[in-house]
């Protein structure tokens, strides 16, 4: 064998081992980015059913929405900030409204731009006749990261 061949054969397999090195590396750093923006998202999650317990559930909506938000309420569309609004201000409630939910699944994109939850909510309260009510359901939210890093939906 000529040492042109030998240093062939040692050049590919040093070549080889670095790649599978950084592969690996690429990843663990990938599963580990992915993990992050998971929290990520079950902590904007958490704090939006916080808001919505704590402060009403339209303050919670209003910020939690990223400005191009859709809402889809009785099989209507409500698209963006100004129709969420309005939407909320026509609703005739009692004031004692309350909305809780947990997510039972997070998953975000490879590229961590977006994300989306599904769980079980349950709405309850008093009508406007006076009447308990309770209505159980599963929700589904669409996260967009938003240009300064945090989390907003764009779909609920």
């Amino acid at each position: 064998m000529s040492k042109l061949h030998v240093m062939s054969e040692k050049l590919f397999l040093i070549l080889l081992v670095s790649h599978m090195l950084f592969s690996t590396c690429s990843t663990v750093d990938q599963a580990s980015n992915l993990e992050a923006w998971k929290s990520e998202i079950e902590d904007a999650e958490k704090s939006f059913a916080n808001m919505a317990a704590e402060q009403g559930i339209a303050k919670a909506f209003l910020t939690y929405a990223a400005p191009e938000a859709v809402l889809m309420r009785n099989n209507k569309i409500i698209q963006g900030i100004d129709e969420m609004q309005n939407h909320f201000d026509q609703q005739s409630t009692s004031g004692s409204e309350n909305l809780t939910w947990s997510p039972d699944f997070i998953d975000v994109s490879s590229s961590g731009d977006l994300g989306y939850t599904y769980g079980q909510y349950t709405y309850s309260g008093i009508d406007a006749e006076g009447q308990i009510f309770e209505s159980k359901g599963i929700f589904h939210t669409v996260w967009k990261r938003q240009s300064d890093g945090t989390w907003r939906f764009v779909w609920d």
